[in-house]
Parts: C-alpha cells; structure tokens; sequence
C-alpha cells in the first residue's frame, strides 16, 4: 500500500528552495528548517488561513534534485506526493544561476516521472526576494517563463506573502483551464 499526501497546494523545488520556511510562516505548521540539502525527508502540511475564515492545505514536498525520476536524492519517494496537489507552486531562490533553466529541469523531472503531472495547475515563487531591490526584481521578472503565473516572496522579510496567498487562493477556485495566465 502506497500512502500519498493529499493537499490543494503542493511546494516543489529543489532543496533550499525555502519551501519549509514558506509553510512555518504561512500557516501553524512547524516543519524542521535547516541549510543544509533534504532536511525534509517527509511532506508536512499546513492549514493556510485565508480571509473570512476561509482556508487550504499546503503541502511542503520535499526537495527534488535532478534525476529525481531515476530515483536520485529519494526521487521516486517524493514526486509521487506531488501527484495529489491540485496546484503545483514552484519555488526557485532569488539567488539560482539560472531561474528560467531551474524551473525547467523541475518540469522535466515531473514529466518524467508522470507525464499528467504537466496538466496540474502551476505557479512560480521566486523566494528569498529580501537579497535583492526591486530594480533587480523587475529585471528578473523579465526574465522568467511566460507562460506561468509568478510572484516575489521573502518569507524571511514577509515580502510578497499576501499576494501569493491571493494568486493561490485564486487559482484554486478558478474557472480557467489549467495554466491559464490571468
């Protein structure tokens, strides 16, 4: 028997993406947060509180390296959780060589492992937004993959939090088919 969490919101990114740090300030949850590669080896869940006493579940999945569908860094362990989210939100450090490469070997990975996992419902939090100014903002928004909602978020410094609960709020009671950027 293979148990998979089940959430409205899964985070999927590479290690360190901030992705624990993410779920302990957006909701209760208090996931084990340390600098160093898969110190989360098991997907936790939060209860994000929305307006009006609304709320969704978020899951923190752990962190995928490339070659995860190969079973690499527990790979195969961690992307099946990924397959019972119904929107996948990408986060990639402010501070990666390369976001638009990042984003596109995440992709890969999940079409390797289940091709259906392309049709889920995707976003992309740049984090760690507090190393940079918001000239340097702008000029990476430019930047980024076009065809994906985005948003810049420091969960160290607050910055962005409320616009993405927002924009997932949004997305997961949206009438639009799957990646539709609004």
């Amino acid at each position: 028997m293979e148990l998979k969490v089940l959430a409205d919101v899964g985070l999927v990114g590479f290690p360190n993406a901030g992705k624990s740090t993410l779920l302990s300030v957006i909701s209760a949850a208090k996931p084990k947060i340390a600098d160093y590669a898969f110190t989360t080896l098991v997907p936790n869940l939060g209860i994000v509180s929305y307006h009006d006493g609304k709320s969704f579940v978020v899951a923190d999945i752990p962190g995928i390296i490339e070659g995860a569908h190969e079973g690499k860094g527990l790979g195969l362990r961690f992307l099946r959780h990924i397959e019972r989210n119904s929107v996948l939100l990408f986060m990639i450090p402010v501070d990666t060589a390369d976001v638009k490469k990042e984003y596109a070997i995440l992709l890969n990975e999940l079409e390797q492992y289940s091709p259906e996992l392309l049709d889920k419902e995707r976003m992309l939090a740049i984090t760690k937004c507090d190393m940079i100014d918001e000239v340097m903002m702008q000029q990476l928004a430019k930047e980024l993959p076009r065809n994906v909602k985005h948003v810049m978020i420091s969960s160290v410094a607050g910055t962005g939090l409320n616009e993405l609960k927002d924009m997932l709020w949004k997305r997961l009671h949206s009438t639009f088919p799957a990646n539709h950027v609004d």
